[in-house]
């Protein structure tokens, strides 16, 4: 009786260990996955579910009320700063063509709602976009849109690409609203000032990183009100100013400049503030 009991026992533990083999195998190939999933996401900036999640707004992407018009909104204040900053006039001098002459890159460029408006002022811009569809979009709309003085040139590419192909090209290059959206933050940052001229400037806005920005920039703009469409951000994909100040200066830049930003849904308009808690704006230089 003992005798069959010690067998029992021993089958058992045979068992119990052969399972535990299996499992440890199974977190050791989970593992390497992982790893390996890792590696291959630092090799591009790209997250194909990012890049291709706005796919299903592109009927309504040039609606003013529509699902984007928060992107709308954004333009009244993020066209001044971009202008500012690569032009100082005075009241006197001003035009109504002030970027005539510059060359300015769109990373992210969407449907191009960023891209016409830099466009009606004169900039020579340059829209790169991983959404082939969007890039349609973006070709289509401005080819149809008699106020612009000079076409956006669209491209469907990936910025690393891009800036191999036109290196220290632009007086200014533009990330509005797209950081948050990649996977290699510090090959986004590179290839972005790699296009850039010595002395050109780069300008990004972007969510902060912040339980703040958490709470009211996705739980409640995004599950409760829906101002922006479900889904649109992942808190752990944002940056803070202080990070992407970090990489800026790890590729020659030198910040010039860093605003709070917040969006009034009731008035639908954007204002820069001194609190960066939610949105930031963030201007740099790259130095010669």
């Amino acid at each position: 009786m003992v005798k069959k009991i010690l067998c029992k026992a021993s089958y058992w533990n045979r068992i119990i260990a052969t399972c535990k083999i299996h499992s440890v195998s199974r977190i050791q190939i989970l593992s390497r996955n992982i790893v390996h999933q890792k590696k291959e996401d630092d090799k591009s900036t790209i997250n194909d579910y990012h890049a291709n999640k706005f796919t299903s707004e592109l009927k309504e992407w040039w609606e003013p009320n529509g699902p984007v018009k928060a992107l709308h909104a954004m333009n009244l204040i993020r066209i001044p700063f971009i202008r500012d900053g690569l032009v100082q006039t005075t009241e006197s001098t001003r035009t109504c063509m002030p970027l005539k002459n510059k060359k300015i890159l769109d990373v992210g460029c969407g449907g191009g709602i960023l891209s016409e408006g830099l466009a009606r002022i004169g900039a020579e811009v340059t829209g790169l976009d991983a959404n082939n569809h969007m890039v349609e979009l973006a070709q289509c709309h401005a080819s149809q849109n008699e106020k612009l003085p000079i076409k956006p040139t669209y491209f469907h590419s990936t910025i690393e690409d891009h800036s191999m192909k036109f290196p220290e090209y632009y007086d200014g290059v533009v990330a509005s609203e797209v950081i948050e959206h990649v996977n290699n933050k510090e090959l986004f940052v590179k290839s972005c000032v790699d296009a850039l001229k010595p002395g050109g400037k780069i300008f990004f806005t972007t969510p902060n990183r912040t339980r703040f920005t958490q709470v009211l920039g996705i739980w409640i703009a995004e599950y409760v009100f829906n101002i922006i469409p479900k889904g649109t951000h992942e808190y752990q994909m944002m940056v803070t100013p202080t990070e992407l100040t970090i990489m800026l200066e790890r590729n020659n830049c030198q910040v010039e400049a860093t605003y709070g930003m917040i969006y009034n849904v009731l008035t639908n308009r954007f204002e820069f503030i001194a609190s960066q808690q939610l949105l930031f704006a963030l201007q740099a230089v790259k130095l010669t």
